[in-house]
């Protein structure tokens, strides 16, 4: 007998019918003597309604009422999913974030977990219940609800599983795994058998899609087992294992787990700033005030005494709130500069473990872009990543010519 956590996104509840064949599946389990706790998500669309609704009644909800809105829409899930395994013959019990326990700090719409009282849950499986758990949600300490952001039903499930110590965390998704890329864009994408957390950790936040990042986060710090599967096919799906758990001939080929990529960034660049100690403070401080993340920064050296250019991105959400801190607020104290935007960019990036062992990976990148005539603005490299910014119409281009490039589109499930 085995102890699984299952979370359910939005798609995989879209629907009626949707809910009773999650109610199956999770009924499948149960009857092999798993002790079983789901995770669901609002029904697809659902959120987006809710929060349509509010901006049509205030274009600048407070975040506390946000959050006490955008949790109701996980409440009706975890409510009619209950109900669908009650018609089936299993027990159930549903429960909201802040009925279940989880404690998390009071930043509204992002807030993080920090414990979750697991004696009631405990108590529910050895007795035999199914417990169904609203993702996305927990309560603070004056007890309001909050919210854990955009995919918080992942971080909920894999907490969830670390709290229980739960033998496997299992993320039913619209795809049967992770890819070497998006198959949208690139259809000779392979689903991989096995990624290591630290390869995941570097997809999610490069803007792979299939898991968000701070559940790949809480997995590797508590030893999670996760694993992502299809809801509506069959399928082992992807694993997600620790660094140290991967087999050490597999760490030589391939030398590419998988290409991320996300046209949602904007490159800002200031020229002629002065080029003196404490200037990169100066110009990112504000911007970090203003609670905005900076992803990539390269600074160009200049003669002694001279200006030099300063060039980084952020989210494309961000940019025009960017460009105003810059005017209003930089610019002055710099006592000057000139202002560039560009929110026409794509990021492409390669990742795998494998290039820890092996060079050359970064001139074969630039040369395949070269060769697809794509130019290259801006470079940031890791120990196992290395991320180009290029211009946005280029985007698909490259993923396909670097998928090719290096091996992936052969790459079959057998061959992990």
């Amino acid at each position: 007998m085995a102890l699984y956590v299952q979370k359910f996104g939005g798609t995989s509840v879209g629907s009626v019918e949707r809910i009773k064949a999650v109610a199956e599946k999770v009924k499948g389990f149960r009857d092999q003597g798993h002790q079983i706790v789901v995770v669901v998500s609002a029904m697809s669309g659902e959120t987006n309604r809710l929060i349509g609704m509010a901006n049509e009644i205030n274009d600048e909800p407070t975040p506390r009422e946000m959050d006490m809105l955008v949790s109701t829409g996980e409440q009706v899930t975890i409510s009619l999913l209950a109900m669908a395994l009650h018609k089936l013959g299993v027990p159930a019990t549903s429960y909201t974030g802040s009925q279940v326990g989880i404690q998390t700090d009071s930043a509204h719409t992002k807030a993080r977990i920090q414990r979750i009282e697991t004696d009631e849950l405990q108590a529910d499986l050895d007795a035999g219940q199914v417990v169904v758990v609203a993702g996305f949600q927990g309560v603070d300490e004056e007890g309001n609800i909050t919210t854990l952001g955009r995919g918080g039903s992942d971080t909920t499930g894999v907490a969830l599983a670390a709290a229980l110590n739960a033998d496997e965390c299992q993320i039913y998704t619209d795809v049967d795994g992770v890819y070497t890329t998006d198959p949208r864009v690139c259809s000779k994408a392979q689903r991989l058998e096995t990624i290591t957390v630290e390869e995941m950790l570097e997809l999610a936040s490069l803007g792979s899609k299939v898991l968000q990042i701070r559940a790949v986060e809480f997995a590797g710090k508590y030893n999670v087992a996760l694993r992502v599967l299809s809801s509506f096919e069959g399928g082992p799906g992807t694993l997600i294992i620790a660094d140290s758990d991967k087999d050490e001939d597999s760490m030589e080929e391939p030398l590419i787990s998988g290409i991320a990529f996300t046209a949602n960034e904007a490159k800002l660049t200031l020229l002629n700033t002065p080029d003196v100690p404490g200037v990169a403070s100066r110009i990112l401080g504000p911007i970090a005030d203003a609670n905005i993340e900076i992803d990539m920064i390269v600074q160009n050296v200049a003669p002694a005494g001279d200006y030099t250019d300063f060039t980084f991105t952020v989210a494309k959400g961000d940019y025009r709130q960017t460009m105003k801190i810059l005017q209003d607020q930089v610019i002055p104290d710099l006592g000057g500069g000139d202002l560039r935007g560009d929110d026409n960019i794509a990021k492409v990036s390669l990742v795998g473990v494998g290039m820890r062992s092996h060079a050359g990976v970064a001139s074969k990148m630039f040369r395949v872009l070269a060769d697809e005539n794509i130019n290259i603005r801006m470079v940031s490299t890791s120990e196992i990543k290395i991320s180009v910014v290029i211009d946005e119409k280029h985007m698909e281009l490259a993923v396909k010519a670097l998928h090719k490039a290096f091996g992936l589109d052969k790459r079959s499930i057998e061959q992990e």
